[in-house]
């Protein structure tokens, strides 16, 4: 599969990527021509089985698969359909996972927006769910819109709010209104709902 390199550090990331996207017409994969965005605006370049990958000195922090892929250089911006996105901890290895309908990556911050039946799963088994979500690259954090309903289950307890913010391996997560816990108890009986803020 035809990818681009993994940058030794992360400042490398940005001539890493558009390079590859510019090597990807000619690793055997077919740019199609599709049908312009809501706008009119044509993608400056098409690929199928898209893969991206940032790093930390050698690291990964996280790779993006995508089915389908469009750049548009004029707004930094990659668009991408049938989105998966893998985390890595320090020593590399998957933390968790994201999946969506749909993605939207800035090519300079290489921040992220998934949209459409948006999960991330994690290694340990807990689970998010929600319609959109934000990957803040630089501070490493996902985020929802504060008006964004968000669903967490964990070892059978079940929190949904607004206003979601997380490292992407859920272990630290807070919402920010509206909060409502149903919490089972060691016999599997289910206490709650508890409101909270």
């Amino acid at each position: 599969m035809c990818h681009p390199t993994r940058p030794k550090r992360r400042g490398d990331a940005l001539p890493v990527l558009l390079a590859g996207l510019l090597l990807l017409g000619g690793c055997g994969r077919k740019a199609d021509v599709g049908p312009a965005g809501a706008t009119g605006e044509l993608p400056d370049q098409e690929v199928s089985d898209f893969v991206l990958t940032e790093t930390d000195q050698g690291t990964p922090l996280w790779t993006l698969y995508a089915r389908y892929a469009a750049t548009y250089s004029a707004r930094n911006t990659i668009t991408s359909r049938g989105v998966r996105v893998d985390f890595f901890d320090t020593r590399g290895e998957r933390t968790s996972e994201l999946t969506a309908r749909e993605g939207e990556i800035n090519q300079r911050t290489r921040d992220m927006t998934a949209r459409g039946n948006v999960v991330v799963q994690t290694t340990e088994g807990t689970r998010m769910s929600t319609e959109e979500l934000r990957f803040l690259n630089r501070q490493q954090k996902i985020v929802s819109p504060i008006e964004q309903l968000v669903r967490v289950e964990r070892g059978g307890d079940v929190l949904t709010g607004y206003g979601f913010e997380s490292d992407p391996e859920l272990k630290h997560f807070e919402f920010k209104r509206a909060v409502k816990a149903t919490v089972r108890t060691r016999s599997g009986e289910p206490v709650g709902p508890e409101v909270g803020r």
